[in-house]
C-alpha cells in the first residue's frame, strides 16, 4: 500500500512535516510518494495533477494532504478510491476553491491547529461534524510545525488503524 502526500500552497514535497510523516509510513512498511505541486498555485490544476497520477496507480493508496494539499486530496478522494485520507488543516470552504461540498466514502481523519489564522478551525469542525469523521484539534497554527510531535503520533495511530482493517 502506498501513502501519497500532497503539500500546501507555499510548501514543497520534501518539507519538514512530510519528511516526518514519511518516516513513520516507511517504518510501518508503506511505500511513500510526495507529489510536487510547485508548478502552480491554482488548487484545481493541482487536483488535476494528482488525478492524473492516481489514474496510473495500480496499488491501494492512502491520501495525506496539508492545507491546499488537503483540499486536493479530498477532491481526489471523491473521484478515486483511496483506502483512507489524513488531512492537516485542510483548505475547505474557502473563496476561489471550486469544490465546496465534499462526499468522502472512506476512513478520514483531520488534524487542525486551534490557532490557525489561515484556515479557521471552524471549517474542519463543520466538515468533520457533517461526515462524522474524527477531528483532532491541537495547539498550533496553520503550519502545525509547533505540534509536529502530536501530528506524528496521530498519524502513526491512523496508519495502524488502517493496517488493522486491511486484510
Amino acid at each position: 500500500m502506498k501513502v501519497i502526500f500532497s503539500h500546501g500552497k507555499e510548501s514543497g514535497p520534501n518539507g519538514r512535516k512530510i519528511k516526518a510523516l514519511s518516516d513513520i509510513a516507511l517504518s510501518l512498511n508503506f511505500a511513500v510518494e510526495s507529489i510536487d505541486y510547485r508548478f502552480s498555485l491554482d488548487p484545481e490544476k493541482r487536483v488535476e495533477h494528482l488525478s492524473t497520477y492516481l489514474n496510473e496507480l495500480d496499488t491501494p493508496f492512502i491520501l495525506v494532504g496539508s492545507s491546499m494539499g488537503g483540499y486536493v486530496s479530498a477532491v481526489n478522494a471523491m473521484q478515486h478510491s483511496p483506502v483512507a485520507v489524513f488531512l492537516m488543516a485542510p483548505a475547505f470552504y474557502l473563496p476561489n476553491y471550486k469544490t465546496q461540498t465534499f462526499n468522502l466514502n472512506c476512513h478520514t481523519e483531520i488534524v487542525h491547529g486551534w490557532q490557525d489564522d489561515i484556515v479557521p478551525i471552524s471549517n474542519s469542525i463543520q466538515f468533520a461534524e457533517q461526515h462524522n469523521f474524527r477531528l483532532h484539534a491541537v495547539p498550533g497554527n496553520h503550519s502545525l510545525n509547533d505540534a509536529l510531535e502530536d501530528v506524528c503520533k496521530l498519524f502513526e495511530v491512523f496508519l495502524n488503524r488502517i493496517l488493522k482493517k486491511v486484510p
